[in-house]
């Protein structure tokens, strides 16, 4: 039980990290270049930038490097690189589904917000959790890894809020 709470901090720090670091290194160009999609909406919005997307991975993967020099487990860096950019391809993923749904920006969606980033991150991750995280992969692992992201991603965002580096707090 303690070896799989600490395999969870592990995989879950990789991806935490990267769709954290967006909100205070982020900003500059829009990663759609303010196009529009086929129903007149932006593609992702202001709010996905490449500086915020390449600064989530590398702070990731920065974690990864730590992890594996901490256990000296070259499979915990290879999860992490994948795992950071999954969570990216979430929250990518969750602005175009909000555009497509006429969400403004900011308004949260609870799946979207909160959840599709370490979705992404374990279905990029998993043939690599398959060898180093197996036991995350049961259903009560996963189903509390989804109430703990959720429960951590809110109060972090209402932090982040209070710091004045997010408008809203969720």
């Amino acid at each position: 039980m303690q070896m799989d709470f600490i395999q969870m901090i592990l995989f879950l720090l990789p991806p935490y990290v990267a769709n954290a670091v967006p909100v205070i290194f982020g900003g500059g160009v829009p990663i759609d270049f303010k196009k529009t999609a086929w129903d007149g909406r932006r593609i992702l919005g202001d709010g996905k930038t490449y500086k915020g997307l390449i600064a989530g991975i590398v702070f990731g993967v920065a974690i990864g490097v730590v992890e594996y020099v901490a256990f000296s487990n070259f499979l915990l860096l290879l999860t992490s690189i994948l795992s950071s950019i999954g969570a990216m391809l979430g929250d990518i993923a969750g602005s175009f589904i909000k555009r497509r749904m006429n969400f403004e920006r900011g308004k949260p969606s609870l799946v979207m917000d909160q959840i599709l980033f370490i979705v992404f991150a374990i279905i990029i991750a998993y043939p690599l959790m398959l060898q180093t995280f197996q036991s995350l992969l049961s259903i009560g692992s996963l189903s509390l890894i989804l109430v703990i992201t959720y429960i951590m991603h809110r109060i972090m965002n209402i932090i982040a809020n209070i710091l004045g580096l997010k408008k809203v707090p969720w």
